[in-house]
């Protein structure tokens, strides 16, 4: 198995005596350490795949490895492994845990958009922030949790006024987010670290669960992840972290790649073996590569070799200006693509942020060259698209809270976050949906009467829609509801400029029509169906489309690749 392997690969694939860590190069085939790596310790060391775990950052890396290690193990071998990402993992972790933490079954994930609306209807009735600065106080809060720091600690620790009153709304944020049984994004990670901390006999659980632990990208760590990995590592130490500081790229959003070397404060006994053969470069991208690196501040040194050759000379292309620099790129790829006989997927543009896109794609457009932009954002991630596919999954499903909090106030219907978070308790309390517990006798206690006049006036409105889309035609029902909520108002209100508005009111057209072909095409399916399933199959699908399209692989077809530099990393 290891004999592919050079003799630094199989040197970290063989150590488990000990806690390891691997800086590996760009290149340098980690990837094959990692998962030869986690069929050697089942193979040859006995430990049984469902006591192994293997973390990285992206869905695409976990589904790699994950393809890999099941090309090197037979079926049974392989069954129980974990290849996640840290938030899958917690995820995991809360799912299993959801007693020891307080949730109810089915509590909801808030994505950065759904967390932004919440902190803005918490600021809406609170003044002491100024609302222009919610962007700012979601960043704030994203990092204190990333730093594994509840409210109560920083509020005490808070100097400045804004900071008192950011700490505050962290606050009220929280026992929202419980209210509602929902957890965002970061909560995926501090909450299993926070739970560990707090019930010794949780973690020693998971602690036998997993006798061996590997980590990959460890340099993109944040706190609040490095703390989940230190903690659950067992008494034996059985640990390898694969890791580069030379690649460090996300410190932005709050990754330390002095991580790698808090390791060796924390695990005295760490072993580091360096992979410094590269497989993907020739020698000349080596030597620049290696020039411009030296200039970084090293924690561990180390130089890349190749033994590809040479390889072509760099070139270096200067332009007076973007459009004449877009052009000669451009021009590039149609010379080289006759003289080598290049397939378009050859060729990659690599750019600092998306926003240099449109020239390179303006140029390419008037060649008729194919192109497709890696990273970008993906038409069901829009929030138009995202507020009507709430309206989708409520009409269809009124028990699903996460739809429900998205759109109760999308446009505003003056039901504040008192009101919801009051709700919230209640139908945690009863185990209901937050649908189900509007028609509660008990919710008349816990708020004013005409909070709840109008959260069941708003149930009333939600269930005549339902009533429309099941019994007449579903798509007339669907814009008549658009209609009604005056939703190409709010998109205006709530836009840049009325070109915007239209533009994103165009995308929620688009979205209907998707639907009435879904519909249309359901209506030559051979199973006999009622009416009323048909829609909820046609919303269902678009549902899974919607999911499909965030977990895409890259595209077959023969196009040049658009993307930024983050987005090029491990491609």
């Amino acid at each position: 198995m290891a004999k592919s392997l050079n003799p630094q690969q199989q040197a970290a694939l063989k150590y488990i005596d000990g806690p390891l860590l691997v800086l590996a190069g760009a290149g340098s085939g980690k990837t094959s350490v990692i998962t030869q790596k986690i069929a050697y310790l089942v193979e040859e060391c006995g430990i049984p795949a469902r006591n192994i775990a293997a973390v990285t950052f992206t869905n695409k890396a976990a589904r790699e490895m994950k393809a890999r290690v099941a090309s090197l193990l037979s079926g049974a071998d392989g069954r129980g492994l974990t290849v996640s990402t840290f938030h899958n993992l917690g995820l995991n972790i809360i799912r299993s845990e959801i007693k020891a933490l307080g949730f109810k079954p089915g509590f909801s994930i808030l994505d950065q958009e759904d967390c932004r609306n919440l902190l803005k209807e918490l600021l809406a009735r609170n003044t002491e922030l100024d609302e222009k600065l919610i962007d700012t106080a979601q960043n704030t809060i994203s990092n204190w949790k990333n730093g594994l720091l509840e409210p109560h600690q920083v509020a005490s620790a808070s100097a400045s006024n804004s900071e008192q009153a950011t700490a505050m709304l962290y606050e009220r944020y929280q026992r929202a987010l419980k209210a509602y049984n929902a957890v965002d994004f970061d909560d995926l990670i501090m909450t299993p670290v926070l739970l560990f901390r707090n019930k010794p006999e949780v973690l020693d659980k998971w602690k036998r669960r997993i006798r061996y632990l590997l980590v990959d990208e460890y340099q993109d760590t944040n706190l609040a992840q490095y703390e989940l990995v230190r903690t659950l590592v067992n008494d034996k130490q059985a640990l390898t972290v694969v890791g580069d500081d030379d690649q460090s790229i996300y410190a932005w959003r709050g990754a330390r790649p002095e991580n790698l070397m808090q390791l060796q404060t924390d695990f005295p006994t760490l072993n580091i073996i360096k992979l410094e053969q590269n497989y993907r470069s020739t020698g000349r991208i080596l030597k620049a590569a290696n020039t411009l690196i030296a200039n970084n501040p090293h924690l561990i040194s180390k130089a890349l070799w190749s033994e590809l050759g040479p390889g072509d000379p760099l070139r270096f292309i200067s332009s007076d200006n973007e459009d004449g620099e877009c052009e000669r790129v451009v021009n590039e790829i149609i010379d080289m693509r006759l003289k080598r006989r290049c397939k378009y997927s050859d060729f990659a543009v690599l750019y600092r942020g998306n926003y240099q896109a449109k020239i390179i794609e303006i140029k390419l457009q008037s060649q008729s060259i194919p192109y497709e932009i890696t990273g970008g954002q993906s038409f069901y991630a829009k929030t138009e698209i995202k507020d009507i596919m709430a309206y989708l999954r409520l009409i269809i499903n009124p028990d699903d809270d996460n739809a429900m909090l998205r759109i109760i106030n999308t446009p505003r219907r003056q039901i504040g976050p008192t009101t919801l978070e009051k709700l919230g308790e209640y139908s945690n309390k009863r185990t209901l949906s937050l649908y189900d517990a509007i028609d509660e006798v008990g919710l008349t206690a816990t708020m004013p009467a005409n909070s709840l006049e109008r959260l069941k006036r708003f149930k009333h409105w939600v269930q005549n829609i339902n009533r429309n889309v099941y019994n007449g035609k579903p798509i007339e029902a669907i814009n008549e509801m658009l209609d009604d909520i005056e939703y190409l108002d709010w998109l205006k209100q709530n836009a840049s400029s009325d070109h915007v508005a239209h533009k994103r009111w165009d995308n929620v057209q688009f979205l209907l029509k998707q639907l009435a072909q879904v519909l249309k095409n359901n209506e030559t399916d051979t199973d006999e169906e009622k009416g009323d399933s048909k829609i909820e199959n046609a919303i269902s699908k678009l549902i899974l489309r919607d999911l499909l399209d965030r977990e895409k692989e890259e595209s077959a077809d023969d196009k040049v690749q658009l993307m930024t530099l983050h987005a090029a990393k491990g491609l």
